[in-house]
């Protein structure tokens, strides 16, 4: 795994890597007691013609650059953090799995490590990445589309606060209601905006769209909505298929008349929705047509990140040497 330490009011300059394992923290760690911490999540990939490639590593790190000005934590540079995730994936290359069977997935790490009695910002941050192989990620309901639960008790954010940076606090506050729709046999919960309950911002770890007579629609990223690194890529690729594509707010009455919908993120790439269920009422979408909209852009998308298709000559798909 790579490590590179940052005392406070400094900048990061030069990590290393080191055998994976447990870290040190001090009990009174401004991650620990106060949750000052931030996390990515990309993927390194077999191509069939023999490349390890990774998408658009440099979104994630820009990512992280706003993330951590919200915290007030420092952030690797750009091409630091790609240069990390680079080293990180060659030195754990034997654990990429061979083309169509899975990915190296890759966590970057950023925390408040140093300790702090009082809330502010640590004296140390810690910038981290280690990686995992994982299968193909699927939901269990892939293959006939989510089944997903609209809940307008609990929310995710609320404007003014976090919810569109990837901070660790955003994360166990979920827990609850997604645990309460998995009992119920739903897949996940998808959240409603927290000033009136009228309108559709994301599901627990993705972004969502609809499509209606061919316009796909996808709430705005106005401050409470993660801006998805697969979420924008679709948007862009959409656009360049000829589709109408409309970022605004999404009232939960135009969710409940849509044609298809989906889900977007880096683990499940585009998930098709099956059915949504918001107060006793379950609207069922069609998943299956390879010609949906949801389809066609499952197959474009999956075509780049595997590398049997250059995307506009944009340098989405970077190969690691």
């Amino acid at each position: 795994m790579y490590m590179m330490k940052c005392p406070r009011d400094e900048e990061f300059t030069e990590g290393r890597l080191i055998p994976y394992g447990n870290i040190e923290l001090s009990p009174g760690a401004c991650v620990l007691n106060y949750g000052q911490g931030l996390y990515e999540g990309l993927k390194a990939r077999r191509t069939e013609d023999g490349r390890i490639v990774i998408f658009r590593p440099d979104q994630n790190a820009l990512r992280m650059k706003m993330g951590a000005e919200r915290m007030c934590m420092p952030a690797p540079s750009v091409d630091q953090f790609v240069d990390a995730v680079k080293q990180t994936v060659i030195a754990n290359k034997r654990w990429i799995p061979p083309p169509g069977k899975g990915t190296l997935y890759i966590r970057p790490l950023l925390l408040g490590s140093g300790p702090l009695l009082g809330p502010g910002p640590a004296p140390e941050f810690t910038f981290l990445i280690y990686t995992t192989p994982v299968c193909i990620y699927c939901f269990k309901e892939t293959s006939t589309g989510l089944n997903l639960y609209v809940d307008d008790q609990f929310h995710r954010a609320s404007p003014g606060g976090a919810g569109n940076v990837k901070s660790i606090t955003n994360y166990a506050p979920v827990f609850k209601p997604m645990k309460k729709a998995k009992s119920e046999g739903f897949t996940d919960v998808l959240y409603l905006d927290s000033s009136s309950s009228k309108y559709v911002e994301e599901v627990s770890v993705s972004n969502i769209f609809i499509v209606k007579d061919k316009t796909i629609s996808t709430p705005a990223t106005s401050g409470t909505i993660l801006a998805g690194v697969t979420r924008n890529s679709i948007i862009e690729i959409a656009c360049d298929l000829g589709f109408k594509v409309e970022e605004r707010k999404i009232p939960v009455e135009e969710l409940l008349e849509a044609d298809e919908a989906f889900c977007t993120g880096t683990a499940s790439g585009v998930a098709p929705v099956a059915s949504i269920t918001y107060q006793g009422k379950r609207v069922e979408y069609k998943t299956t047509n390879i010609n949906s909209v949801s389809g066609k852009l499952l197959s474009t998308y999956d075509a780049i990140v595997n590398g049997q298709l250059k995307y506009k000559n944009t340098g989405w798909l970077v190969e690691i040497n």
